[in-house]
């Protein structure tokens, strides 16, 4: 309960600034150059490991490269579908990528995300403004059954529903990683899972942090 009022488990913050308190941030508190940190929140590396090649990756990589890697567990040859290119989205973008995805369809509102993912590995960019019907006909007709894989990076209810959609009826998966305002609820026809799509939700991508 203490990570959630950012404070240590001892339920303190160490730090101040001209004498006034500044909470902590998830135990964690990377953005300062010098930081204290309950033990929980350590990761012991191996002394032998060379510190210009050691790093933190953040959660955003670890969410979206995970999700696809470990939740979805993307096979070779396969096609995905990526809704939103955020930090998260773009990290999923290079989690298929590595799993030897054959094709990736990237999807957003904004144009300007593109040129990055189709950098990292995307195959096909699409704006779901552009076309008259529903983006998940749009990828339906685009790869002739629906993707393998989709991932909704956003947070919408609408935008995991048309993610969920677009997957092949019988074998596709949907991985929700984006996260909906609290008490949100989502309402879909339950037809889209009776015919066998699996739709499953990644936290962290799956990782193991320590």
């Amino acid at each position: 309960f203490s990570e959630l009022q950012n404070l240590l488990p001892d339920k303190t913050s160490r730090f101040s600034c001209k004498g006034k308190q500044i909470h902590h941030f998830l135990w964690v508190s990377t953005f300062s150059e010098y930081t204290v940190v309950p033990e929980y929140a350590v990761a012991k590396i191996d002394a032998a490991a060379p510190l210009d090649k050691v790093c933190l990756f953040g959660c955003g990589f670890s969410t979206g490269y995970g999700a696809a890697i470990n939740t979805a567990k993307v096979k070779p040859g396969s096609t995905c579908a990526v809704f939103g290119l955020g930090g998260v989205g773009l990290s999923v973008v290079m989690g298929c990528k590595a799993a030897g995805a054959s094709r990736i369809i990237a999807v957003d509102i904004n144009k300007d995300k593109f040129a990055k993912a189709k950098e990292l590995g995307a195959t096909d960019c699409i704006n779901p403004q552009d076309f008259k019907k529903p983006i998940q006909e749009v990828l339906t007709e685009m790869t002739g059954q629906g993707v393998d894989y989709s991932f909704e990076a956003i947070g919408h209810a609408d935008t995991m529903i048309a993610a969920l959609a677009s997957c092949n009826m019988s074998t596709g998966i949907c991985v929700m990683i984006g996260v909906l305002d609290s008490g949100s609820k989502i309402s879909i026809d339950p037809t889209l899972l009776l015919t066998g799509r699996t739709w499953k939700g990644s936290a962290l991508g799956g990782i193991k942090l320590r």
